[in-house]
């Protein structure tokens, strides 16, 4: 930190993708904090964040662990600016008494549309037709059969507002909807049209359509698989637009290959961008989009709104309003 600077707090934005921080400056301002942007500087990020020895940090995509942490003797607080925190050590950070925020809900309309634009550009095959017409192949009969979405089911893994928002767009279309998620009972989804299944395997097999919005743990990683997948109807699709270690692809690109299932539509992947050799790649029943089901002019204005907002709220002394490890306050 500058000379002069010491009763200042100083914010660390660690890593990011926009082309000016002018949102989050102009509300840290108001806090009384200055914001470092680490991805203008030509040092490493551990040598920024010693020299700062920054307040809080805002965090994109950048991994904050044990040893992060320990770095940065005066951090109050990391805000990811996103819906999930699984680059972030959520123990380490609470074991050493820093609030962990996230913005869990600036890109609930984006998302659940994106969702639902897969499932339609895989019904009725849009990218297939493009490709063909584009390589002069003008034939309403190419390639599978297409099926009405109406009466269909759509089966949801996990029910927060995301899955919320889907279901009820799906229920545009005329289509079913159930859903599995072990934190709820039925009473829970009872002003609703969802219906609750009590297992994984029976949601897989009912449904024409499985749609994935789970968070990132140890206990979902690798949660679908080979015999899942198997397990579910051949004309069926698996849509993910919540986080890609959730997958197997291995297992799902030999599941569409020998046609198990009938495709998928991906918006996050185990690694991004993909190796040039992932299987997913050379499929025609795969579509892939880049971790842009947030994005939006209005969601992102949002998502750095709020994420900035956390991290003043902190220097405040108040208790940010989307903290994720409450347990920080025991």
């Amino acid at each position: 930190m500058d000379a002069g600077m010491s009763d200042t707090d100083s914010v660390v934005f660690t890593d990011h993708t926009f082309d000016d921080l002018d949102i989050e400056r102009e509300i840290l301002a108001e806090a009384d904090a200055e914001l470092i942007d680490a991805e203008a500087r030509d040092d490493p990020l551990e040598t920024i964040l010693a020299d700062a020895d920054p307040d809080g940090i805002i965090v994109m995509y950048a991994d904050v662990d044990a040893d992060l942490l320990d770095a940065m003797s005066d951090c109050r607080v990391v805000s990811r600016t996103g819906i999930g925190f699984d680059n972030v050590d959520l123990d380490a950070a609470t074991e050493r008494g820093v609030y962990v925020t996230n913005v869990p809900d600036y890109c609930i309309p984006e998302v659940s549309t994106h969702t639902i634009a897969h499932l339609l550009a895989l019904e009725r095959k849009i990218v297939d037709y493009n490709g063909r017409i584009k390589a002069g192949n003008w034939d309403v009969t190419a390639g599978r059969a297409m099926h009405r979405l109406r009466g269909q089911t759509l089966g949801l893994i996990a029910f927060g507002d995301i899955a919320q928002a889907v279901a009820e767009k799906a229920s545009a279309f005329g289509m079913d909807a159930v859903a599995h998620d072990p934190y709820l009972d039925p009473s829970d989804v009872a002003d609703t049209d969802v219906t609750l299944v009590d297992d994984l395997s029976t949601l897989l097999a009912e449904s024409d359509a499985v749609s994935i919005h789970s968070p990132l743990t140890p206990q979902t990683e690798g949660m679908i698989g080979a015999d899942e997948l198997a397990t579910m109807k051949k004309s069926a699709f698996l849509l993910n637009t919540a986080r890609g270690g959730i997958v197997d692809e291995d297992a799902l690109a030999d599941a569409i290959r020998t046609g198990e299932i009938a495709g998928a539509g991906l918006d996050v992947l185990e690694s991004e961008p993909p190796a040039d050799d992932s299987p997913l790649l050379d499929l025609d029943d795969v579509i892939l989009t880049p971790h842009a089901a947030y994005n939006s002019a209005e969601s992102v204005v949002e998502l750095r709104t709020k994420a900035a907002r956390n991290v003043a709220q902190t220097l405040a002394g108040d208790v940010p309003d989307y903290l994720v490890n409450e347990a920080v306050l025991d």
